[in-house]
Order: C-alpha cells, then structure tokens, then sequence
C-alpha cells in the first residue's frame, strides 16, 4: 500500500508529523518512538535570539485538554542549529522548524540561518503577538498575515508553511490571504485562546491568565476549520488539533488534509506518533485501500 504524501514538493513516508511545541525535537522521545517511522519531525518554535517565556505557573488541566502559556520559550537559533539539528541529521525523517518572532525582522533573521541548514520545510507561527502593531497576533489580521507571509516567502530558501491560527472571525479569509502572499501550505489549527479561574484562590490557575488551549476538545472545531480551508485554498493542509489515534487522523484527511500533526497526544502517550502511523496502515489494509490518497479530501 502507498502512504506517501507531498507538501510543497517534499515526499513523505506517511501523513503523521509531529506539532510544534509537544515533541520538542525529537531528543525526549527517542526512547520511545522510532524517529524514521514518522512522515516529518516539526520542531519547536525558535526565535532569532533565546526567549525565558512566561512566568509559572503556564500549564493547567482542563476537561478534554490542557491550556499552556509557556511563551515559546527556546534556546535561539544558534543553539538550535548546534544542538538539536545536529541531533536531528541521525535520522532520515524530514525535518520541519517552526520559526517564531516579535516583529518581521526578528522572523527573518532566523529564516536566512535556516536557509543554510538542510532542512526539508519552515513552519511559520504567526500566532506570536506582533510587537509593531499593538501585540495582535500576526495571524488575527489578514494584512498582517499577507505581509509577513510575503516577507518570508521572498527570503526563504525552503518552502514554506503558515501556521494558522484559529482565534479568527474567518479562518478562510486568513488560509486565503497566506495563499496569496505565496505560502506553499498551511498548517491549521493553532491552539484556541482559553483561561481558568480557581475558585478557592480566587485566582488565574495561569501566571498569563490566558493560555492555549490543545487536546480533544478542540478537535470537532479543527476539522470544520481544515474542511473550510480545503474549500478555499489549493495549497496542501496539515491538520492538527486534538487528534489521539488514527481514527482521529482519518478523520482530519477525509475532511481535506494532505497530512496531520500529532501534538497534546504525545504528552499522555509518548507512542502516540507511532501507533497512529500504524492504525492508519491498518484501517488501510481492513478497508482495502491501496493509495492514502482514496481517502484525502474525500467530502
């Protein structure tokens, strides 16, 4: 059976990549899973110099999922280069890096140090807040999206992917907007905007107030927003949010994704990633599908 994919001219193996920010880059899972099983490692996000992040506490629990405000803390570029790429050139799985930033330069920054690396596509997180323009997330404002999607597209070396994020009145107005400043895919759902109060303190259960929300309550929300995006756009899709098994990523492509990621999954199961490459290879085999294709994009 085929279980290749292709996004923006890279083939992999099968659709199952990691998300951003839960798998850090592969070194703590190691142990556990087999890195050349997966479609793509996706990194966690790197900035141009190291970010602390945010204050703790920046992770609580939450009826179906979690809420994180770790601010994208890592190590910079440069250590990123020195330590996890240099981790990551033992495997022969494709290496995705998702590139975060505080204002357009600070994104470039990173990509033209990316761009000397050999390293398959970038991931752009353009949920970071936009410190130019009053701390809005470059991708709550469709201008913003454009421009920074423009700007990278015309440094870049590697294609290119436009992590969206869902706390948008339309998120195909934003699919569209990245579509047409020349992203080569989007990468959908980011985490949802969530808070939790403690009762007894009378208190924020997070320093930041705010978190991200991820896990498998958010996943009927993603899957609508995959479908409306696979309806406007014609670039490739990587679907995220909430998936926790191959029925869940099924799910994900028969609603138009080209290929998922794995994410809040991997904290409760650090063999999610596998299992689930080996479900979809199953499902496949029970429903006597020979190409993954007869099953992307299928409504």
């Amino acid at each position: 059976m085929n279980t290749q994919v292709t996004i923006a001219g890279v083939t992999l193996q099968n659709p199952v990549m990691t998300a951003s920010g839960t798998f850090g880059s592969g070194m703590e899972y190691d142990e556990f899973v087999d890195l050349n099983r997966l479609g793509a490692i996706v990194t966690k996000g790197v900035a141009n110099v190291p970010w602390p992040g945010n204050p703790t506490p920046r992770v609580a629990e939450v009826y179906g999922g979690m809420l994180n405000a770790i601010g994208l803390q890592n190590p910079g570029i440069d250590t990123f280069i020195e330590r996890d790429l240099a981790f990551l050139k033992n495997y022969k799985t494709p290496v995705i890096v998702n590139v975060c930033g505080k204002t357009v330069e600070e994104y470039l920054q990173v990509v033209e140090r990316l761009n000397e690396t050999d390293i398959a596509m970038m991931e752009i997180n353009v949920s970071c807040p936009n410190v130019k323009e009053g701390a809005i997330a470059f991708g709550q404002n469709a201008k913003a999206l454009y421009d920074i999607t423009d700007a990278v597209k015309k440094k870049a070396k590697k294609p290119i992917i436009m992590k969206l994020s869902p706390n948008v009145t339309d998120i195909t107005e934003m699919a569209k907007a990245a579509e047409s400043a020349g992203a080569d895919a989007v990468s959908l759902i980011n985490t949802i905007t969530g808070m939790k109060i403690d009762i007894h303190k009378r208190a924020f259960v997070l320093a930041n107030k705010t978190g991200g929300m991820s896990g498998p309550a958010i996943k009927p929300v993603a899957v609508r927003m995959v479908y409306q995006v696979r309806k406007a756009v014609k670039i490739p899709i990587i679907g995220m949010g909430g998936i926790m098994n191959a029925e869940d990523a099924i799910e994900f492509m028969m609603a138009g994704a080209d290929a998922i990621a794995v994410g809040a999954a991997n904290f409760i199961n650090p063999y999610a990633t596998v299992e689930i490459v080996e479900g979809i290879e199953k499902f496949m085999a029970e429903e006597k599908i020979e190409d993954i294709h007869e099953i992307i994009n299928v409504l």
